[in-house]
C-alpha cells in the first residue's frame, strides 16, 4: 500500500510541476472583433464605393461595346454579301457612264453649251460660257445648291 501511495505522491508531484511550468509561459491577450469590410467599420469607405462603382461602370461600358461590336458584325455581314457587292459595283459603273457621257457632252466632237441631269432627286445642270467657263449646279432634294466653276483652257498635261 505503501508503494501505490508512493506512486500517487510522485505523479501528483510531477503533474503539479508540468503545470506550473506550463502556465508561466502562457500569456493572454484581450479579443478584439473588426470587420475586414469598409461598408461596416466605416474605414476607407468612400474610396470603396468608388471603387464598386468603378467596377460597375466599367462592366456596363464593356456589355455595351460588346452589343455593338456584334451590331457591326452583323452590318459588316450584311453588306459583305454577294448581292450587296453586285449592287455597289452596278452602281458604280452606271455612275462610271454617266459620268463619260456628261464629259462627252461637254468635251466631245460636238460639245453642247448647257444640259440638265436628274440622278435620284438631285438635279444637275451645267452650262459653258463662251468656251472659258463649265459652272456645274447641283440642286439636292432639299432645295440646297452647289455651284462648281471650272475654267476650260488653263488645264495642261
Amino acid at each position: 500500500m505503501k508503494s501505490s501511495i508512493a506512486w500517487i505522491l510522485i505523479i501528483y508531484v510531477y503533474l503539479s510541476l508540468f503545470f506550473l511550468l506550463t502556465t508561466s509561459y502562457t500569456y493572454a491577450d484581450e479579443l478584439l472583433f473588426k470587420f475586414k469590410s469598409p461598408s461596416f467599420s466605416g474605414l476607407n469607405t468612400s474610396s470603396h464605393y468608388l471603387t464598386i462603382d468603378s467596377q460597375e461602370a466599367s462592366r456596363r461600358q464593356a456589355l455595351k461595346d460588346e452589343i455593338e461590336a456584334y451590331q457591326d458584325d452583323l452590318e459588316r455581314d450584311a453588306n459583305n454579301t454577294t448581292l450587296a457587292r453586285f449592287i455597289r459595283n452596278l452602281e458604280s459603273r452606271i455612275y462610271a457612264q454617266l459620268s463619260r457621257q456628261m464629259v462627252e457632252q461637254l468635251f466631245g466632237e460636238t460639245p453642247q453649251t448647257s444640259g440638265k441631269l436628274e440622278l435620284e432627286g438631285n438635279t444637275i445642270e451645267y452650262n459653258v460660257e463662251e468656251d472659258e467657263l463649265i459652272t456645274l449646279t447641283i440642286t439636292s432634294e432639299d432645295g440646297s445648291q452647289t455651284t462648281i466653276s471650272v475654267p476650260i483652257g488653263d488645264f495642261t498635261f
